[in-house]
C-alpha cells in the first residue's frame, strides 16, 4: 500500500465531514474536478473505496467511516499544533470564515472589521452574509452570527450589539388621512409590506406590552425578502413595514419614515457571535471575539 499524503487526507476529512465534493471543493479552494481526482487516487493508494456515491449524493462507506473516526481527532491536533506556532510568531494568521445574517455583517462591517484587518493583516477573513440559518460545522465555518434567541443550544455564544428591536415604519405620505393603528389588529385595516423568510414562508409580525403577545399575518400586495429593501418601500409609499430598528434608522432621523404601534415594539434579545463548544478555538478566532468584546464594551 502506497502511504497517502496529509493532502490527500484532508481531502477525505472534507468530503467526508461535508458530505459534499461541492461544498468541500468551495471550503478547500480548489476545483471539484481536482478533489475528485484526489479521493480516486486516495481510494487506489488504500485499495479500498471510501465513499458510496451517486449523481445527487455521497456517504461514507464503512471502510471510510472507521478511518474518518481516527483521522478526525489527528486533524484537529495538527490544526491545534499548528495553531500553536501561529501565537508562538505573535500574531494569529490564517483563514477565518464567518457566516452572519445581513444586519450582523453590517454591524460588523461598521465597527469590527475594519479594526480586525488593520490589527491582524495575515488573517483571510472570510464573511459571508445569508439570510438562512446553516450548520455552520457543516458547511465548514468557524463561527456563525445570528439572533441570540437561534444559535442552537450547544454552541457558545458571545452576544454583542446590544438588544435589538423590531419596529413597524411608514412614510408619511402613506399616512397621511388614514388612521394610526392603535394595535396590531388594527394593521388589518391597512396596506403593510410583508417579509418572506429564507425558509420559504411569510413572516407573522410579532408584537408584545405588558405580557401580552400577538403574532399578526398581515395583509398586503406586496412582499419582499430584504430588510433594505423594506425600508426602501416603506419609504416610497408602499405601506407599513416591520424590520430592525437599525435598518430603518437613517430614514427615520431624515423623516422619511414614521413609527407606528411604538409601545407594541419592545426590545428583545440581540446579536450573539457563535461557535462549537467541543472544538478547538483557532487563534483568529480568538482574537476576533477578543476585539469584539473590546468594542462592545464601548458602546
Amino acid at each position: 500500500m502506497v502511504r497517502p499524503s496529509l493532502n490527500d487526507l484532508a481531502a477525505f476529512a472534507a468530503v467526508a465531514n461535508h458530505q459534499s465534493f461541492r461544498r468541500a471543493s468551495d471550503i478547500m479552494g480548489i476545483s471539484r474536478s481536482a478533489l475528485s481526482h484526489t479521493i480516486i487516487g486516495l481510494e487506489a493508494k488504500l485499495n479500498v473505496r471510501l465513499f458510496n456515491r451517486t449523481t445527487r449524493s455521497v456517504s461514507l462507506t464503512q471502510a471510510g467511516a472507521r478511518l474518518l473516526a481516527r483521522l478526525d481527532p489527528v486533524l484537529q491536533d495538527l490544526d491545534q499544533a499548528l495553531d500553536t506556532l501561529s501565537e508562538e510568531r505573535g500574531t494569529p494568521s490564517g483563514p477565518l470564515r464567518i457566516n452572519a445574517n445581513k444586519s450582523g455583517a453590517s454591524i460588523l462591517l461598521a465597527d469590527v472589521v475594519p479594526r480586525f484587518l488593520e490589527l491582524y493583516p495575515d488573517v483571510e477573513l472570510d464573511l459571508v452574509s445569508e439570510g438562512r440559518l446553516v450548520d455552520i460545522v457543516e458547511q465548514g465555518f468557524d463561527a456563525g452570527i445570528r439572533l441570540l434567541e437561534t444559535v442552537p443550544k450547544d454552541m457558545v455564544a458571545v452576544k454583542f450589539g446590544g438588544d435589538v428591536r423590531f419596529i413597524a415604519v411608514a412614510a408619511p405620505s402613506y399616512l397621511h388621512g388614514k388612521e394610526r393603528p392603535q394595535t396590531p389588529d388594527d394593521l388589518y385595516a391597512h396596506r403593510c409590506v410583508r417579509q418572506r423568510l429564507p425558509s420559504g414562508k411569510r413572516y407573522r409580525w410579532e408584537f408584545s406590552r405588558r405580557g401580552s403577545e400577538v403574532a399578526i399575518d398581515v395583509p398586503g400586495n406586496l412582499t419582499l425578502d430584504d430588510n433594505d429593501l423594506l425600508v426602501r418601500a416603506a419609504a416610497d409609499g408602499r405601506g407599513i413595514a416591520y424590520v430592525p430598528e437599525y435598518f430603518a434608522r437613517p430614514y427615520l432621523v431624515s423623516g422619511q419614515l414614521l413609527t407606528v404601534l411604538e409601545d407594541w415594539c419592545p426590545r428583545g434579545p440581540g446579536l450573539a457571535l457563535y461557535y462549537p463548544r467541543s472544538r478547538h478555538v483557532p487563534s483568529p478566532l480568538r482574537a476576533f471575539i477578543d476585539l469584539l468584546r473590546e468594542v462592545d464594551s464601548t458602546r
